[in-house]
């Protein structure tokens, strides 16, 4: 079923808390996706589309035709001028916007074995830094990524945009609080897998080069402000460093988070290399 919307009318009104109130979000079970290449990968992903909006004006791409013919959604005819507003650009009108349904923040979505190296962003503030956190964690082949605490939300605009798809691409799981993850790290080390729990401090004892990452591994980031909390600290196997040697006294939260996990990369890489 197609239906034009051309006025900010109830629906439109839904769509637009969709955006920007994360309590709707949650109790709808839905967020609204915005750009070409998340959109895509969604798809890509069989991640559960409910509705797509299409731009009723425009002259639409074969891939926006395409994913109208070939999804199963309910399709609305937008306005211009409410496609611009959805998608948050003012002098670009965008061919298509998704409604996709929340997944379960359930840690057993994240896949746990000998090679399983999983990120944790403890209380992060910004969208911006959680969605480039998952970004780097899909590039350099981490299994999943938890973020604890009061947090900000992983299905913010802003931390969707950041990610550039790759919250589509790998499990991302919100959990309460550290004492979730511990019970579930738990679990995990109770069927043979002995996962270690390193924390990123600038006061780490080891650079995380000398840190042996090439066994199953999480992986754990704090707070841009505060760094990581007392309950994570405690359950620290190791903290590691990354070294710095001009005038910055820190790393962006989400910077640090992809130089440990490029280290992480560069080692499993080298370890899979057969000698020569």
């Amino acid at each position: 079923m197609r239906v034009r919307v051309t006025g900010r009318n109830a629906r439109f009104q839904q769509w637009e808390a969709l955006l920007r109130n994360r309590t709707k979000r949650q109790r709808r079970g839905e967020f609204l996706v915005q750009g070409v290449r998340p959109i895509a990968m969604a798809i890509e992903h069989g991640w559960q589309v409910r509705e797509l909006l299409y731009a009723a004006d425009v002259q639409l791409s074969g891939w926006a035709r395409e994913a109208l013919d070939t999804v199963r959604a309910e399709r609305y005819a937008v306005s211009g001028e409410l496609m611009c507003e959805l998608g948050g650009k003012s002098d670009t009108v965008p061919e298509l916007l998704a409604v996709v349904a929340l997944p379960e923040d359930d840690l057993c979505r994240i896949p746990a074995g000998p090679t399983m190296l999983t990120v944790v962003f403890d209380r992060p503030t910004s969208p911006g830094n959680i969605g480039t956190l998952i970004r780097s964690a899909d590039a350099f082949g981490a299994s999943g990524v938890i973020v604890t605490g009061h947090a900000a939300d992983v299905y913010d605009p802003k931390a969707v945009r950041a990610s550039t798809g790759s919250l589509f691409a790998l499990p991302v799981v919100r959990a309460p609080s550290h004492q979730a993850v511990l019970s579930w790290v738990a679990d995990v080390r109770a069927d043979g897998v002995g996962i270690a729990i390193v924390g990123a401090d600038e006061q780490g004892a080891l650079d995380a080069a000398e840190y042996d990452f090439t066994q199953p591994t999480l992986t754990l980031i704090g707070n841009e402000t505060t760094g990581l909390s007392v309950g994570w600290r405690a359950a620290c196997d190791q903290l590691v460093r990354v070294p710095m040697s001009g005038a910055a006294s820190s790393l962006n939260a989400a910077a640090a988070a992809t130089v440990v996990l490029y280290e992480s990369a560069r080692q499993r890489r080298a370890a899979a290399q057969p000698p020569t």
